[in-house]
């Protein structure tokens, strides 16, 4: 998770700043590259950096975690970028000439969300991370769509080319990333239509008619 562009410099903040100093400095460059206002292949790829950035320190729970991560990375490095002495390192059979295991990465906490979340919202997919979905890959890198198109198509992140019926059939988890990112608002409508067919989201009425349901069952 400390691996990759730093989320701090993406959104021009300091790594000290408060909570809503952050979500202040998300809300302004969102506006400032926002597809509605600003144009280009630059700027559609300096977006979908602001929503990673979002997506790893936007949330108390997850900048928790990720400055975790940082501190966990840079005791174990030596000032030149070098393991550091007393740190510990997987164990090599001598004449061995197998790479050491990569270390896991620490797992993430549970978000903690809205008691609202499951009326007319998607409770799955909260665990998408969004910093594996461009930064190392890079533009374009699913490969070329499937075939049989179907609704808006990309033109930006791992899926450029590809339309939303596309990639709801390969990586559901994707479009209901899309769907809470702010580059995904053009699409809206289109997603919350795939996400109702694929059951991943219900709305209000149904649900409490679900519950109410549970209730007469007890």
């Amino acid at each position: 998770m400390a691996q990759g562009p730093d989320p701090y410099k993406v959104l021009q903040v300091d790594s000290e700043a408060e909570d809503e100093v952050i979500q202040a400095a998300y809300r302004r460059l969102a506006q400032k590259y926002h597809p509605d206002r600003a144009s280009g292949a630059e700027a559609m790829e300096r977006m979908v950096s602001i929503n990673a950035a979002w997506e790893m320190i936007g949330e108390p729970a997850r900048r928790a975690a990720y400055d975790l991560s940082v501190r966990q990375r840079s005791a174990t490095m030596a000032p030149g970028g070098t393991p550091s002495p007393g740190a510990a390192t997987p164990h090599r059979p001598a004449g061995s000439t197998t790479p050491p295991a990569a270390p896991q990465p620490a797992p993430r906490p549970p978000e903690t969300v809205s008691s609202e979340w499951t009326s007319g919202r998607s409770t799955v997919g909260g665990g998408y991370d969004a910093a594996t979905m461009r930064a190392p890959e890079g533009l374009g890198a699913a490969g070329p769509p499937p075939g049989n198109p179907s609704g808006s198509v990309l033109n930006f992140g791992r899926y450029s080319g590809w339309s939303l019926g596309e990639i709801a059939r390969a990586d559901i988890e994707y479009i209901e990333w899309l769907d809470r990112a702010t580059i995904g608002r053009t699409f809206r409508e289109e997603i919350d239509t795939i996400l109702r067919r694929a059951g991943r989201r219900k709305s209000a009425a149904v649900d409490a008619n679900e519950r109410r349901g549970l209730f007469r069952r007890r």
